[in-house]
C-alpha cells in the first residue's frame, strides 16, 4: 500500500494547496530514467515521514499546465509545498539523505 498520491490538475489545489501539513510533489514523466531512480526514494521518504507529511506524484506528460505554472523546466522535480507556497525545490535526483536535509526544515 502506498502512501503516494496520483495528482491530477482537478486534484492538486484540493490536495496541495489546501493540505494542513506540508505536501511534497514530485513532478516526473514515464520516459525520464532519473525520475524511475528517485521513485522508490520518494515512497520511502512517503512511508518515513507520513505522519509529518503528505507526498503526491504529479506526471508531466499528463498534466502540462500544472508543471507550467510551478515552472518545471526538468525532471524530477520535487517541491515541497507548505501553507499553500513552494518551501522548497530540489531539481534532479538526489539520494534520500539530501532529500530528508531539505524538508526536515519545513516539518
Amino acid at each position: 500500500m502506498s502512501n503516494v498520491t496520483v495528482l491530477t490538475a482537478a486534484t492538486f489545489d484540493t490536495e496541495v494547496m489546501q493540505a494542513d501539513k506540508p505536501y511534497l510533489v514530485d513532478f516526473w514523466a514515464a520516459w525520464c530514467g532519473p525520475c524511475q531512480a528517485v521513485a522508490p526514494v520518494v515512497e520511502q521518504i512517503a512511508e518515513e515521514l507520513g505522519e509529518q507529511i503528505y507526498v503526491g506524484k504529479l506526471n508531466v506528460d499528463e498534466e502540462q499546465e500544472v508543471a507550467m505554472r510551478y515552472r518545471v523546466m526538468s525532471i524530477p522535480t520535487l517541491v515541497l509545498f507548505k501553507d499553500g507556497e513552494a518551501a522548497t525545490v530540489m531539481v534532479g535526483a538526489m539520494p534520500k539523505e539530501e532529500l530528508l536535509n531539505r524538508i526536515e526544515p519545513h516539518l
